[in-house]
């Protein structure tokens, strides 16, 4: 298994934890848990597949993912009612894959070599898609919708360490580390400390 598959890998499993906490959430059976973890797993990825143009789907190259996804709704399927909160446990679950997901698809557009902008769409993508599809399917504000949270930010600016570390001649690896690292601190610094973005406030209309 190559480092990226081993990311990929590693984002389905957790991924897959948050979709089958969702599904936690909204009392569904053990055929939702898994359809929610599945769906959260590898909706990214997907994306960033298509998009990309390659010749199979991550998934359906390596059926293991979704073996790992199913895993991972079985698991929370027997222990949510463990956790003392099941949002708080999801959020930073979420974080975490976060911080596996963007690498991967930072790393896959790398070594096909596309343009700055495209490596950095894929990052944000790879890693934001598969939990806004949780959150619309569970009717649920989208984490990455959420009043000036640091969600896609986080995702977007660990990216763009990736492309500079690259830029500054650090190995692809190293970036991607870097990359994850800075995404996570980011996201968890928005839960811990509250830090965002400024939002929009409208103004009384002018006479």
């Amino acid at each position: 298994m190559t480092f990226l598959q081993g990311l990929d890998l590693t984002a389905v499993f957790i991924f897959g934890l948050t979709g089958a906490l969702a599904a936690s959430r909204a009392q569904l059976d053990i055929v939702g848990f898994v359809f929610l973890a599945c769906l959260t797993a590898v909706g990214g990825g997907t994306l960033r597949d298509v998009v990309m143009g390659r010749d199979t789907v991550f998934w359906v190259a390596e059926p293991l993912m979704i073996l790992s996804a199913t895993a991972a709704a079985v698991l929370v399927f027997f222990t949510a009612h463990l956790l003392e909160s099941r949002l708080r446990a999801l959020e930073w679950l979420d974080a975490l894959a976060l911080a596996v997901a963007v690498p991967a698809g930072v790393g896959l557009a790398l070594s096909m070599n596309a343009p700055w902008v495209v490596v950095a769409i894929m990052g944000v993508a790879t890693g934001t898609f598969g939990g806004l599809m949780r959150d619309v399917v569970c009717n649920e504000l989208p984490l990455i919708l959420k009043k000036g949270e640091l969600y896609a930010t986080a995702a977007l600016i660990g990216a763009v360490v990736a492309l500079t570390g690259v830029a500054l001649g650090l190995s692809s690896s190293l970036a991607l580390l870097v990359c994850g690292l800075s995404t996570f601190a980011l996201r968890a610094g928005s839960l811990l400390f509250g830090w965002c973005l400024p939002v929009y406030r409208s103004r009384p209309p002018r006479r």
